[in-house]
């Protein structure tokens, strides 16, 4: 440190602008706090610009000519469809951009403060903050952590950007691959693997070492898989990656089965395993912040971490790796500095994938609540049997609901079909109210919507759905 250097003294700084970094210090300058949000790259972060915003473009483009594919059942002609990558991109670039700048102005509405540059902590309370040649130093009242993570890339993947990417980065793809081999089984890989077969390529999706099967309820992945065999994506389970390597513009790829070792070749592969915490530059050793083993940031029920006046938010603490986690703790982290009561909980974290037809979850699996000791009981409504999804065409998949069965209280939602992602959050509400079933059958229902196929799976419970042919007793009375 240079002796006599200026310092610049803050309420808060946040250090990372993506979607926890900017809510965070967006609701800190709410609540009064001057605030310097430092950003190594862009504000928005990877889920602006290659991941959540450009992925969803994608899906949304897949989800687009998928419609068009059925419009003939609504007497519209439309001729050959053609598919225009380039296109989308433009689209997606102008989604971007006007998303980044409408950050930039909500920052610069609340006057927050951005400075560029790479930032890590040093001792008294201060984080220096180096851009090139230049350099600062900021006194801190109180810091936030926000700095996303990495993508996971196996040593014997040679990663180039080109024949072979990560989620993120096949979001600035240049051409629909030919055949796209997909690693992994998170909902990127999924989202990645449906959208890309939509536009044209030959889909391949390989499940991870000991992974023989999604991380979703049971119901959910029967019926996912039997989607995806229909739309001719295969799907190889519980496979040792051994070897790859890209010759003569193909990526060959060696796997070990219990049984065989399988030689597989596309030209282009996508990798979507687990992420790293980007934490290395930081020096938080240098504050005495405590890791947990897995090399994230321990932190407590308000993401504060073991020094008082330093939080952390998002990809680098424990859980999944979602925007929608990062942007309830950062709000959380801001409020517990202005001295609100505030507290995170990650229980009820909805779960989505923009896949064709979309996957919502929230709560406990099935699988789940028998481990955790609850007697359940459980129901399922197919959105075939819902007029509106039959308006639509969009026959496939159902609605499931757990319960309790001791207290009848709400315990999961899982939906796999039209309207998926829009009607978990009634789901998600319901469960942190502790609804019962008389809770969630008591309120009027839109009709003709598929919110009606909720209520009508919660109605299953007690066999009393309308739309669901009576239940087979046993008690029959005999005539």
């Amino acid at each position: 440190m240079v002796v006599g250097e200026l310092v610049q003294e803050c309420d808060v700084i946040v250090i990372g602008g993506g979607p926890g970094g900017y809510n965070a210090a967006i609701r800190a300058a709410q609540l009064g706090r001057s605030v310097v949000i430092i950003e190594k790259e862009k504000l928005g972060g990877v889920c602006l610009h290659s991941g959540c915003i450009p992925s969803k473009v994608l899906a949304a483009a897949a989800a687009q000519l998928h419609m068009i594919g059925n419009s003939a059942l609504f007497g519209i002609r439309t001729g050959e469809t053609e598919f225009d990558l380039a296109e989308l991109t433009n689209h997606k670039n102008k989604v971007v951009n006007q998303l980044h700048a409408g950050v930039a102005a909500l920052c610069k509405d609340n006057k927050i403060e951005i400075v560029h540059g790479s930032a890590y902590f040093l001792p008294g309370d201060r984080i220096a903050v180096e851009n090139g040649d230049h350099y600062e130093v900021f006194q801190y009242r109180n810091a936030i952590i926000a700095t996303g993570s990495t993508p996971v890339i196996p040593e014997v993947i040679p990663y180039d950007g080109e024949r072979i990417f990560t989620g993120r980065s096949i979001t600035s793809i240049q051409i629909v691959p030919e055949k796209l081999l997909v690693y992994g089984s998170d909902y990127i890989a999924l989202e990645t693997a449906v959208s890309f077969k939509q536009f044209g390529a030959d889909v391949t999706i390989i499940l991870e070492e000991r992974k023989h099967d999604f991380s979703f309820d049971a119901s959910i992945n029967r019926e996912l898989k039997r989607i995806l065999k229909k739309n001719g994506i295969k799907v190889i389970k519980d496979v040792a990656l051994q070897n790859v390597t890209v010759e003569n513009a193909k990526v060959k790829i060696i796997l070990q089965t219990e049984k065989e070792t399988l030689d597989l070749q596309g030209s282009h592969l996508c990798i979507s395993l687990a992420s790293k915490p980007n934490l290395e530059e930081l020096g938080l050793d240098r504050i005495g912040v405590e890791m947990e083993g897995d090399g994230y940031v321990n932190i407590d029920e308000q993401c504060r971490t073991s020094k008082s006046n330093v939080f952390a938010i998002g990809d680098v603490t424990a859980g999944p790796a979602l925007a929608v986690k990062a942007i309830k703790q950062g709000k959380t982290a801001a409020e517990t500095i202005a001295g609100q009561a505030a507290e995170i909980d990650l229980n009820l974290l909805p779960m989505i994938v923009h896949t064709i037809p979309p996957i919502a979850a929230a709560g406990l699996t099935e699988a789940d609540a028998i481990t955790e000791g609850y007697e359940i009981v459980t129901s399922q409504f197919p959105l075939a049997a819902n007029g509106y999804a039959v308006i639509h065409d969009q026959r496939a998949g159902f609605v499931k609901v757990i319960f309790d069965k001791k207290n009848d209280i709400l315990l999961g939602v899982h939906i796999f079909g039209f309207g998926a992602v829009e009607l978990i959050s009634a789901g998600t509400i319901a469960m942190e109210m502790a609804a019962r079933d008389e809770d969630l059958i008591f309120p009027h229902y839109p009709h003709p919507s598929v919110n009606e196929a909720l209520l009508e799976a919660v109605e299953a419970i007690k066999g009393n759905a309308i739309h669901l042919a009576p239940p087979q007793r046993k008690d029959k009375v005999k005539s």
